[in-house]
């Protein structure tokens, strides 16, 4: 695994395991998490973060009054429940669609006394510093979930037995713009993601936190380790690494778990079946935290009321 090293070298890096942590995001579907609250128009996106899970980790690694940055704010999901939970938010998006549909759901879903906690920059994530100005290196917590380095798309269901594309390649991987991360692979994206860590280290406070969701995926009949990946440039960032959590995108219900796979996610494990592979469908995603230095973790909203 090809990484490039940070002229940062890590001051307190752990040597025993990090805790774990299992945590339910999904006890209702993706779609009922928005329903009614988020903008139709985020349905266009392919790699949205579920609300539910935005909303634990801001809770558990921030706290009220605190700075969350999203450098890769996608549709801003990250920024509305940092602010549903009195945090201010400031996303960081290239492509200015994604730049317009978080504005437009800071609108749809905050009311007078939150919108102003939020904020979306259109601009590059490696220039994050650049972009955050006076707030860098004021952040509490940097929330992000960064692209899977495999191709995601929409279903144009419509065109499903027409013979037709059933994702278009315009809408593809994010953006149609080949140069957006969404299209890197293998070196490339690790290059690329390598710099936004960096840049991410440069506007965390001493001791602030980053928190990284991640899903592994199978890329040529191979699991891509992308949480793994997400370790050592982090760490070769000058991050330390403090937890790990499993995310689980699957309902708890009588002590079993039951599975929220997609239409998508189905067809391409059956396919991947087919064809002698031993793949099974993703019911979770990772998420990785780390410190910009050495620190304990935040405590949670829970534990600030009770010692309040």
């Amino acid at each position: 695994m090809a990484t490039t090293p940070s002229p940062r070298t890590p001051t307190h890096r752990r040597s025993d395991p990090v805790p774990l942590a299992v945590w339910p995001a999904a006890q209702t579907t993706a779609q009922y998490q928005r329903a009614g609250r988020y903008h139709p128009g985020c349905a266009a996106h392919p790699g949205k973060m579920l609300p539910d899970l935005a909303s634990r980790i801001v809770a558990e690694y921030s706290r009220p009054g605190q700075l969350v940055v999203d450098p890769l704010a996608g549709t801003g999901t990250t920024l509305v429940e940092a602010a549903l939970l009195g945090r201010r938010g400031i996303g960081v998006e290239l492509e200015a669609r994604w730049a317009d549909l978080a504005r437009i759901n800071a609108d749809h879903v905050l009311g007078p006394k939150d919108r102003h906690l939020v904020e979306v920059r259109q601009g590059d994530a490696t220039k994050l510093a650049e972009l955050l100005g006076a707030d860098a290196g004021r952040v509490d917590l940097v929330c992000t979930s960064p692209p899977y380095a495999c191709d995601v798309g929409n279903l144009n269901v419509a065109n499903w037995g027409a013979g037709r594309d059933l994702c278009s390649a315009a809408e593809r991987n994010y953006s149609g713009d080949k140069a957006n991360l969404g299209h890197a692979r293998g070196a490339a994206y690790e290059q690329a993601m390598a710099n936004i860590y960096a840049a991410c280290f440069a506007v965390l406070r001493p001791g602030g936190l980053l928190a990284v969701v991640t899903k592994n995926t199978r890329r040529k009949g191979r699991t891509l380790d992308l949480a793994g990946l997400t370790v050592a440039l982090a760490e070769a960032a000058g991050f330390t690494y403090l937890q790990h959590v499993i995310a689980l995108h699957a309902a708890i219900r009588d002590g079993d778990l039951v599975a929220r796979p997609s239409f998508w996610q189905r067809t391409q494990a059956h396919k991947a079946r087919t064809r002698g592979e031993p793949a099974h469908l993703v019911v979770h995603e990772d998420v990785e935290v780390f410190s910009a230095g050495p620190a304990q973790l935040a405590p949670t909203t829970q534990e600030t009321a009770h010692a309040h």
